[in-house]
This record gives structure tokens, C-alpha cells and sequence, in this order.
């Protein structure tokens, strides 16, 4: 796909975490020129403070991105760098997301999260660039009413504290497009992210401890942990164990630079689409298909279930189909051997990058 209209310019906020670095691979082969900014709290520096994971996009890529180091708290250095540059569309995945974590320091999620985006929005309308792609998250529908969950389902019986951020977003974005008829938004709406790009050259390094299944998973197979903790056997579900909808990280990508597509094409104001694959997966069908694509083992143990955790969730994705063309491609098999194939490349994730010459022969080994 390639770049339409007359958009050139993306700037990222939070571009050196997991999913922007994989987004970001997307925009640059798409034609657009890419500025980002992180402040680390959730991704991994090298020794000069530039971002590892953009050093591998920029190879993968042969493109370069120019890149801040800059938190969205500081409002003066955020409008320094729009001062710097014509900037065309914004798309903000910056924000803290561990669940856990959120409930026991709410003041600093909610300060991080939306003191953040609102510094975010007031420098953009300053700058006068009112195009936004929000990297939302599933979290907001809370306990579904109803499966698969489409974009018209109740929101905001939130269970924890990192969805409400998320959902107070949101309203934020409602309140601003019902009043400034200036703003183009979608906002999409993830479900759970997995895998790596095929290169195995960038994928998720958790800097915190292991809150996401499958680079716990992948950490157990490794040898690296002893065995799996999986929370709740007892779900009224296929296998006692909680459903979720697992998509690859290169389709999730796919479906920003489909979502910028569409606000070139029209004014839509503000518009939410689920991107998810609509399949549900149980974490113990997750663990065999692992196991099966990875030929390795991942021992496990079941514990109580955790406070907040949601049953069942997974995505009607019909929407994003229909009025984006965009949908899930990749198979629960690719996401398993291409998180390994990460995994395996990169044992103690970018970590490594800054001063360990068998990892650099690695990446030049996947070059040829």
C-alpha cells in the first residue's frame, strides 16, 4: 500500500514502545516520514539515550525517523518540536498500561495517561493539525454484555484503572469534536496484541514484570522462568481458562495506516473501530499452539483468578472491514513463530543491543 493525498508528515507519541516501533515499520513503507517521541518509561534506551527498537526499524526500513526524547507532561518541549516541524496527523500510543500496576498508583496513571493527552491535543490545536489516530484499548467495553463485542456495545463499567485513562480519553474526544467541528478522529480500539515483526529484529521487550501472556509464555520456554502462571481454571469456558482475541502485531500496524487512509479520504470527525481477528482463544489453547508452532514445551500452574479479569472477550472486527478494507491476516501459528523467532534473536529482549556482539552476528545473520 502507498501513500494517498497529500499527508506526509506522522508524528508518534510513544514511538519506541512495542506496537508504535511495529506501526512505525508500516508508516515508513507506506511513504510517510515519521517523527516520535518517548520518554522510556515503558521501552528500552541505548547507552546515548536513543531508542533501540527505532535503530532496527530504521534497518529494516532503510528509512530514517527522527526521534525525541520527550514526555507529554512537559508541554513546553511537546510544542517545541511542532514548532519544529509541519506536522499533518498525530497518532498518540503513548500511556502507561499495566493493570495491576494501575490500581495500585491511580494518581500517577491517571497524571501520565490523561494530563498527557489533553497537553497532547492543546498543542496540536496551537499547531493547528487536527487529524488523530488514539490508540484506544478493548478494556473500555469492561464485562461484555454481549460477544462478539461490536463498537456500539456499552462502554465505561471499567474494572480497572488503566481502561478508565483509556475511556476518559474517549469522552475527552467526544466533548472536542462535538465542539470544534476542526477535529478528524478515529480512535481504534485494540484487543490483544501478540507476536513480532517477521524479521525477528524488534518485538515486545517488557521493561516491567511480565503482565502480557505471551512474552511471559516465550520467557518459560526459554528456561528463563519455571513455569507459567495462568489466573483462574475454573471460567465457565471450553477449558476453565479465561478467552481472549489474540492479533498479530503487523495486522494491529496495518490497521493505523488504513485508519490514516481514511481520514484523508473524509471528515469523519470522530469514529471508534474494533481491531481484533473476532476468533476467541483460550490462554490454554494459546499455550499449545505456542508449544506446537515453537516445538517446545511451557509448564504451567493454575492460580485464582485475578481481581478485575474479564471471562471471555473478543472483537467484532465487521466494521473496520467494511469502512477501513482493512482486516486480520495473520494466523494464531504466525504469531507464535514470529514472537520466537524475536524471542530467540533478542533472549534478553534490546537489552542486549547495546553491548553484546553475539546479538549484533544475529541481526546480521537475518540480513542475509
Amino acid at each position: 500500500m502507498t501513500m494517498t493525498g497529500i499527508w506526509k508528515t506522522v508524528f508518534v507519541s510513544g514511538g519506541a514502545g512495542y506496537i508504535a516501533s511495529h506501526c512505525i515499520v508500516e508508516l515508513l513503507e507506506a511513504g510517510y516520514d515519521v517523527i516520535a517521541i518517548d520518554n522510556f518509561s515503558n521501552s528500552v534506551s541505548g547507552i546515548t539515550g536513543e531508542s533501540v527498537a527505532l535503530q532496527r526499524v530504521e534497518k529494516i526500513t532503510g528509512k530514517s525517523v527522527k526521534f525525541y526524547i520527550c514526555d507529554l507532561t512537559d508541554r513546553e518541549k511537546l510544542a517545541e518540536i511542532f514548532s519544529k516541524h509541519k506536522i499533518d496527523c498525530v497518532i498518540h500510543f503513548a500511556a502507561i498500561k499495566a493493570v495491576g500496576e494501575s490500581m495500585e498508583v491511580p494518581l500517577h496513571y491517571y497524571r501520565n495517561n490523561i494530563i498527557g493527552a489533553i497537553n497532547l491535543l492543546e498543542v496540536m490545536k496551537a499547531a493547528k493539525c487536527f487529524q488523530l489516530v488514539f490508540s484506544s484499548s478493548c478494556t473500555i467495553y469492561g464485562e461484555p454484555e454481549y460477544l462478539p463485542i461490536t463498537e456500539n456495545h456499552p462502554i465505561g463499567k471499567i474494572t480497572n484503572v488503566y481502561g478508565r485513562t483509556k475511556y476518559f480519553i474517549e469522552e475527552m474526544l467526544k466533548d472536542i469534536t462535538r465542539a470544534e467541528k476542526n477535529w478528524n478522529i478515529i480512535s481504534l480500539r485494540y484487543f490483544n496484541p501478540v507476536g513480532a515483526h517477521p524479521s525477528g529484529l524488534i518485538g515486545e521487550d517488557p521493561t516491567k514484570p511480565y503482565t502480557n501472556l505471551m512474552p511471559f509464555i516465550a520467557q518459560v520456554a526459554l528456561g528463563y522462568k519455571p513455569e507459567l502462571l495462568i489466573f483462574g481454571g475454573d471460567y465457565p469456558t471450553k477449558d476453565g481458562t479465561g478467552i481472549r482475541d489474540y492479533i498479530h502485531i503487523m495486522d494491529l500496524a496495518a490497521g493505523h495506516v488504513a485508519a490514516l487512509t481514511a481520514l484523508q479520504k473524509s471528515h469523519l470527525r470522530l469514529k471508534a473501530y474494533n481491531l481484533g481477528t473476532g476468533m476467541g482463544v483460550s490462554v490454554l489453547e494459546l499455550v499449545k499452539a505456542f508449544e506446537k508452532a515453537t516445538d517446545t514445551k511451557v509448564p504451567y500452574i493454575i492460580c485464582g483468578r485475578r481481581e478485575g479479569d474479564i471471562m471471555s472477550m473478543y472483537a467484532n472486527a465487521d466494521l473496520a472491514k467494511k469502512e477501513l478494507g482493512w482486516s486480520a491476516k495473520l494466523s494464531l501459528e504466525e504469531m507464535c513463530q514470529d514472537f520466537w523467532r524475536w524471542q530467540t534473536m533478542n533472549p534478553k529482549g534490546y537489552r542486549t543491543a547495546t553491548n553484546d556482539n553475539t546479538n549484533q552476528e544475529l541481526i546480521k545473520k537475518s540480513d542475509d
